[in-house]
């Protein structure tokens, strides 16, 4: 969402300032108030004290509410009395968004536990300015371990047995440690090694406090700003935190996703020991590779960052487009490259706590829009558009989801001319704040939820220097095989028959085939006008030669 960067808000005291940052600061706000904050540098679980308990929430909260306050205030007194198309209104817009993003980051990293969390999914937005997503993106790396006297008393609480009877060897380091859990990697007794996920303790017994908090503070820039309409966040967010601290729920979907790939050698989902597994305690398979990212790693290795980024959105291509079923966040920790194997490789997927269930209809319909990008059907586009309730708004599907305007003359995947920027930008000027918060506000949460994953699987492949053709044919690819699939009489996509996946390759052939003569027809189109305009250039050169032979010899 790119081009959602350059909006620009009124500079009118009554309809000020959140550019359309406030995104950030209101998403944060929203994201917080799921932040179920980790009282780790507080008194001992084993003696939990409750006045201090106290304490700390009211410290944590006011932090919060001070930070979003000033931030409020920061944004509309800075920007009030400037002109919007202003070089000074630009200026002063850059200057809050730094300072505001330092607040934020200074809050999350105070308050620790979700606000962190808060700040990393922040960071991940395509609708945040950049000051945010690169002030936020610090927290990655942010979170702190948890004293391991305490992790062991969440293990041998929930497990009911003595930690010698479970563990022939236990790591006290933990390999991973982010905002709701750590991980630490032992040997159990029958020698098979694991990786052990530990919630942090005192989690769910905060969350209420935070979320009545933040849900207050975004209801009240909502009433100094009633051109924000970030709040529908508040609920899907709390749900899929609310998920992701049951751990069962993460074992179930870890399976779901395992049985969905079991047909594809190249995907590795560790294996769930049930007997050790409770809400707050998950052990399963070890698993051993290196961050998808890791570009220094990958080569090192002798295996082309092509052909992993190429694995890596057909993967969650088939999730989005077949399965119905996505893993919600696929940030590079989340997926390692595991050396190896007949294919040289194999990915290996982490942390299903935050996975989703897409509306069945809602699939479909994302396949038909997908198809319609591909082939820039501006009609079946502003048709899709209506049935997922933005109406006029659907003419940047493209944009958004494919680098190009509905009326492009440039290949898939080779972005817009200077043209076609131009009056892009045009059209971004035109629209008002409550145009793109009602845009955002009129997506399906199944929407939102694609944006995201889609934006995280972005980056990566940018990372790996993949050409974004490779992500948008996958995505074409799946979207076709997607519109063929019937999960009720098909459970298993691959063990269909023989028929019906030749019908779904058909079509996709048939796909690439109209896509291919559009690129070869508007090829030819620009040859044309290049040899029109060469030869139009050579008549003129020459009629200009002739009339100053003619001049010259009557001379």
């Amino acid at each position: 969402m790119e081009f959602l960067r350059k909006f620009k808000f009124p500079a009118r005291s009554k309809s000020p300032l959140f550019v359309f940052t406030i995104a950030g600061v209101a998403i944060t706000a929203v994201t917080s108030s799921s932040a179920v904050s980790v009282f780790r540098d507080s008194t001992s679980i084993h003696n939990p004290n409750k006045i201090a308990t106290a304490v700390e929430g009211v410290v944590r909260s006011s932090r919060a509410i001070y930070a979003i306050t000033v931030t409020v205030a920061d944004y509309k007194y800075s920007l009030r009395r400037v002109t919007a198309d202003s070089d000074e209104y630009l200026q002063r817009l850059t200057e809050v968004h730094a300072r505001s993003a330092k607040r934020i980051l200074k809050l999350c990293e105070s308050n620790k536990g979700f606000y962190v969390k808060a700040g990393q999914f922040v960071a991940t937005l395509k609708l945040v300015p950049k000051e945010y997503s690169l002030a936020l993106s610090s927290l990655q790396d942010q979170a702190v371990p948890c004293n391991f006297q305490d992790i062991k008393h969440v293990l041998t609480s929930n497990l009911g047995r003595n930690f010698s009877d479970i563990f022939l060897s236990f790591d006290e380091e933990p390999i991973a440690a982010a905002s709701i859990a750590q991980v630490h990697h032992a040997v159990l007794k029958d020698h098979q090694e694991v990786a052990v996920k530990v919630q942090y303790p005192g989690l769910k017994q905060n969350m209420k406090l935070d979320t009545m908090i933040m849900s207050f503070l975004s209801k009240s820039v909502v009433k100094i700003f009633p051109e924000y309409r970030f709040d529908w966040l508040v609920h899907e967010f709390v749900k899929s935190i609310s998920q992701e601290l049951d751990f069962i729920q993460e074992a179930k979907n870890s399976e779901r996703i395992a049985t969905n790939f079991k047909h594809n050698k190249m995907i590795t989902v560790p294996t769930v020991f049930w007997e050790f597994t409770t809400a707050q305690v998950l052990i399963m398979q070890f698993c051993k590779g290196f961050k998808v990212d890791d570009v220094e790693a990958i080569k090192r290795t002798n295996l082309s960052p092509g052909k992993v980024a190429k694995l890596l959105v057909e993967v969650f291509a088939e999730m989005i487009f077949v399965h119905g079923f996505i893993h919600g966040d696929p940030h590079p920790g989340n997926i390692l490259v595991s050396p190896g194997g007949q294919n040289g490789f194999s990915l290996v997927l982490l942390d299903h706590g935050n996975c989703k269930t897409l509306d069945e209809g809602f699939r479909q319909d994302f396949c038909r829009l997908w198809e319609a990008l591909i082939l820039l059907d501006s009609t079946k586009i502003q048709e899709l558009g209506t049935r997922f309730g933005v109406g006029q708004y659907a003419k940047f599907f493209p944009v958004i989801f494919t680098g190009r305007t509905s009326d492009s003359k440039s290949g898939l995947g080779k972005g817009m001319s200077i043209q076609e920027r131009q009056k892009l930008k045009q059209e971004v000027k035109l629209l008002r704040l409550e145009d793109v918060t009602t845009f955002m506000g009129s997506l399906p949460p199944d929407f939102l939820t694609v944006l995201r994953t889609d934006g995280l699987i972005r980056s990566i492949t940018l990372k790996l220097s993949a050409p974004q053709r490779v992500r948008l044919l996958a995505y074409a690819k799946y979207a076709v095989y997607g519109l063929g699939y019937n999960p009720t009489s098909e459970p298993d996509f691959v063990e269909k028959s023989i028929i019906s996946r030749s019908v779904m390759l058909v079509s996709y052939i048939r796909l690439r085939l109209i896509l291919e003569l559009m690129e070869l027809f508007q090829g030819v189109k620009k040859l044309k006008h290049t040899i029109c305009t060469f030869y139009g250039r050579v008549v003129d050169g020459i009629t200009r030669c002739v009339k100053v032979s003619s001049v010259t010899s009557i001379v």
